[in-house]
C-alpha cells in the first residue's frame, strides 16, 4: 500500500506511540562482528553507528552519551512525503526539545531526550490538532491584543457583550511594558500561522518571596474547549518548574483550575489581594515552594488599577 503524502493528513493522523525503555546511540567497534539486538544502524565513513536499548548497550560494553525515548509516528508516510519532518522538528524545537529522526519504510521514528518523553508526546498530540506552542515575540503583540479582545468580548459574569474594549486588553498592554514582564512566561498557541491562544505570567510577590501571577489567559472563542487553554497552563507550569519558580497564583474558577494542581491560596498561608475573592484566589505550589511562606500576594503594578 502506498504511503500517505498529504501533510495535513499526516499531521492529523500521525498517532505518536512511545516505545518502552530507553535507547542510545553508540559507535560499533571497528572490525567487531555485529551481535545483539540492534534496532537501527547507519554506516558512515567514520564508522558504524547503532541504536539499541540502553541495557543492551551496557551488556555489549558500548559507550554512549545520549539517552533517548523512542517515539513512532504510526501513520504510514510515503518516503517522498514533503513537510512532515520539518513540521515535527519545528514544533519540538519551539518547545526546546532536541530530536533525531529515523525514517523507516512504513513509519517515521523520533528519538528525543528520555527526560522529555512526556513533554514531547504532548507537543506531538497538539501538533496533530494543528497547534504549536511557542514564546511570544514583540511582533506578535497586536495579534495577541486582538485575540484578548475577542476572548473577553463577552462578560463571564453576565453572559452579555462587553461594551467597548475589554479591560483585559488594557491590562495586557500595560503588562507588556511593565518592569514585571517576564518574556519567557508569555506563551502563544499558533494554528496555521494564526495566534489562537495566549497566556502570560508576570512577577508577583508575597513579602520577599517572588512568585508568578498568571493572567490574562485567552483562547479564540470558536476554539475554546479543545484543549488549547489546558496546554498553555501545562506549558506555563513546566517552564516555571524548570526555572525554579516557587509557585503560580491566579484568580479563577474553583472547578477548572484545581485539575492542574491549583489549591485555594489560603491553605498555603497566602492571602488574596482582595479578601472577597475567597477560594477563587488559587496557588500552584512547585518544587521550590518554601515551608512556612505566608503573607498577602501582590500582583504586578498594572493589576492595581483594575
Amino acid at each position: 500500500m502506498a504511503g500517505e503524502s498529504d501533510l495535513t493528513t499526516l499531521l492529523r493522523s500521525m498517532h505518536p506511540v512511545i516505545r518502552e525503555g530507553d535507547y542510545v546511540y553508540a559507535l560499533w567497534p571497528h572490525g567487531r562482528p555485529l551481535e545483539g539486538n540492534i534496532e537501527a544502524a547507519v554506516r558512515e565513513a567514520e564508522g558504524l553507528t547503532v541504536v539499541l536499548r540502553r541495557e543492551e548497550a551496557g551488556r555489549l560494553g558500548l559507550a554512549y552519551d545520549f539517552v533517548a525515548a523512542w517515539i513512532t509516528l504510526q501513520i504510514h508516510s510515503a518516503l517522498e512525503a514533503v513537510g512532515l519532518t520539518a513540521a515535527v522538528s519545528s514544533a519540538l524545537t519551539a518547545a526546546g526539545i532536541s530530536c533525531n529522526v529515523l525514517a523507516g519504510f512504513h513509519h517515521d521514528h523520533l528519538l528525543v531526550p528520555s527526560t522529555e518523553r512526556r513533554h514531547a508526546m504532548e507537543v506531538l498530540e497538539l501538533l496533530g490538532q494543528g497547534v504549536v506552542l511557542r514564546t511570544e515575540q514583540p511582533a506578535d503583540r497586536e495579534s495577541v491584543l486582538a485575540l484578548t479582545a475577542a476572548a473577553f468580548s463577552t462578560s463571564a459574569v453576565t453572559g452579555l457583550p462587553v461594551e467597548g474594549v475589554p479591560a483585559e486588553v488594557k491590562l495586557l498592554r500595560e503588562l507588556f511594558d511593565s518592569d514585571d514582564y517576564l518574556p519567557e512566561f508569555s506563551i502563544v498557541a499558533e494554528m496555521g500561522g494564526e495566534i489562537v491562544g495566549h497566556v502570560i505570567c508576570t512577577r508577583g510577590r508575597v513579602g520577599g518571596l517572588p512568585l508568578l501571577g498568571l493572567g490574562p489567559i485567552s483562547v479564540q472563542p470558536h476554539l475554546q474547549r479543545r484543549g488549547i487553554g489546558s496546554a498553555l497552563l501545562r506549558e506555563t507550569a513546566r517552564r516555571a518548574e524548570e526555572a525554579g519558580e516557587p509557585g503560580i497564583a491566579l484568580l479563577g474558577s474553583t472547578e477548572y483550575y484545581p485539575r492542574f494542581g491549583f489549591l485555594p491560596a489560603r491553605k498555603l498561608g497566602v492571602s488574596a489581594p482582595d479578601a472577597g475573592w475567597g477560594d477563587h484566589f488559587q496557588l500552584l505550589p512547585l518544587k521550590a515552594w518554601p515551608d512556612g511562606a505566608s503573607g498577602t500576594f501582590r500582583y504586578a503594578a498594572p493589576f492595581q488599577a483594575l
